[in-house]
């Protein structure tokens, strides 16, 4: 039984799409301080010139410098905090079965760089009326709608639902054989 379901599984993950596996800082993460790198980690080896990521910060600019580094399955690019809010993460690599996997994650830093985020808060809404805190309203529910489209773009689940039915099926027929060859 052994031998029979190393052949039905042996080649199976040379033509699997890629799967993201892993991030640092996690999807969801919140934190005080800002991480040097964005790193993701994958199932599969990458290859340097067909992975793409970056990643861009809550007023929209890039937040990432250089050029993504792939060090086996793994790949990173330096990071440049901005402004306290949600960075969000974009990668775009290519699987060894020849289609992209593209998908999206975020984090949020709480704590921003301070020639950008403290000028504007602590300068405008102590001096002016209350038609500035409505402005500042907006503007910190604004990242909160990109929030919860990136969490929803984050790896699908269906590769995974196919993948486990496939397993199922392959137990079942694999008890089959054993059965019928052992009457």
């Amino acid at each position: 039984m052994v031998g029979l379901l190393s052949v039905l599984f042996g080649g199976s993950a040379a033509y699997a799409h890629n799967v993201l596996t892993g991030s640092n800082p996690a999807d969801g993460a919140e934190l005080a301080q800002a991480p040097e790198t964005v790193e993701l980690t994958f199932l599969a080896r990458l290859n340097q010139e067909q992975t793409e990521l970056s990643v861009t910060g809550p007023d929209g600019a890039a937040a990432s410098t250089g050029a993504p580094v792939v060090d086996g399955s793994a790949v990173s690019v330096a990071f440049q905090p901005g402004p306290a809010g949600e960075y969000t993460v974009n990668y775009n690599v290519l699987s060894t079965d020849g289609h992209w996997v593209k998908g999206t994650l975020a984090f949020t830093v709480t704590v921003g760089v301070e020639p950008t985020a403290a000028p504007t808060p602590s300068a405008q809404p102590s001096p002016t009326d209350a038609p500035s805190p409505p402005a500042t309203t907006e503007s910190s529910a604004a990242p909160a709608t990109p929030q919860a489209t990136s969490s929803t773009e984050s790896t699908p689940w269906w590769p995974w639902l196919v993948g486990g039915l496939v397993v199922l099926a392959a137990a079942g027929a694999g008890a089959f054989f054993v059965r019928r060859h052992s009457n």
